[in-house]
């Protein structure tokens, strides 16, 4: 048999499928990492959100009924998680020292979910519109929502 009669081989080497393969696998090291960082900023925005939303409700509350007692009661189960569209919940949304004058609305991440182990932890936000977050001030930059009216 000539070499003309025979067919060429065509196709990869063994090292240039190694290669492609080690290119794809350091892009992913990079690059799943930072996305899944994203979404959780993504998740820990939409809990702000609905933090804010939950004040402004019970603004009008206490401007119907000059106080907050009551408002928790009237939030339907659906709001007191983020999000509340639909799908899996990610944060847990309470109200606690609930008075005539005050409030304090709290979003904790929920265990077990991808948003449990978000730095910035839990976020609180008031009826003075003083919101905090649980990630220590290290973290205020990335963590902080908003602008906070300074203490009285």
């Amino acid at each position: 048999m000539t070499r003309s009669e025979r067919q060429s081989a065509a196709g990869f080497t063994l090292i240039e499928l190694m290669v492609v393969v080690a290119v794809v696998a350091i892009l992913a090291a990079i690059a799943i990492p930072s996305y899944q960082e994203q979404v959780r900023k993504s998740r820990r925005g939409q809990a702000q959100a609905d933090l804010v939303e939950l004040a402004q409700r019970a603004e009008r509350f206490h401007t119907v009924n000059n106080s907050y007692v009551g408002f928790w009661a009237t939030v339907p189960a659906a709001h007191k998680r983020s999000p509340r569209d639909g799908g899996t919940a990610f944060y847990n949304i309470e109200m606690s020292n609930a008075t005539a004058s005050t409030f304090t609305l709290t979003a904790t991440p929920i265990a077990g979910t991808a948003q449990a182990d978000d730095r910035c932890g839990g976020m609180r936000l008031n009826q003075a519109g003083r919101k905090s977050h649980g990630g220590g001030a290290a973290l205020d930059s990335e963590c902080r929502f908003g602008t906070t009216p300074p203490s009285p």
